[in-house]
């Protein structure tokens, strides 16, 4: 199994288009929620920056335990979701571009073999790390267009 260059050029750059997306938006509209039980811009953020370090971790396990099942991540059930919640928007931005290097290094360096090892999404099934990557960049996708609502909505 191969990376394909869209995927490649997303897991490089897709995550900076969010500063670009919130430039000139105020810490009040930041942290604005939309409605009751929805996410404010921050917290969409915030979600994004936890939500790497696991994706980290699940692609090595995949490469420890080829097949392995995981359960659906919910940040409003993960108990350290709420100390992401308050960080700094500035700081989550840096956690972001710092652990997406991290992303990239990982996924770029494995091998044919690698990157055809599986996981088990509890919703889509057996998925390959290309797929999983591809899930990630899309569910990130989905949050930078959520930011892009909230913002200019």
């Amino acid at each position: 199994m191969e990376l394909y260059p869209s995927l490649v050029d997303r897991l490089k750059t897709q995550h900076e288009a969010l500063p670009i997306i919130i430039a000139n938006t105020n810490k009040s509209a930041m942290e604005l929620n939309p409605a009751p039980g929805k996410w404010s811009i921050k917290d969409n953020i915030a979600h994004l920056a936890k939500y790497q370090p696991l994706f980290i971790e699940r692609m090595h396990k995949i490469m420890d335990d080829d097949g392995l099942a995981f359960e659906r991540y919910s940040a409003d059930l993960d108990p350290e979701f709420p100390t992401w919640q308050i960080r700094e928007t500035e700081e989550l931005l840096i956690q972001i571009s710092s652990d997406r290097k991290l992303i990239q290094a990982l996924i770029t360096g494995l091998q044919p073999e690698q990157l055809s090892r599986t996981g088990i999404h509890p919703k889509y099934g057996k998925l390959t790390i290309v797929d999983w990557t591809e899930f990630f960049l899309l569910h990130e996708a989905h949050h930078l267009f959520t930011v892009f609502q909230l913002v200019r909505g």
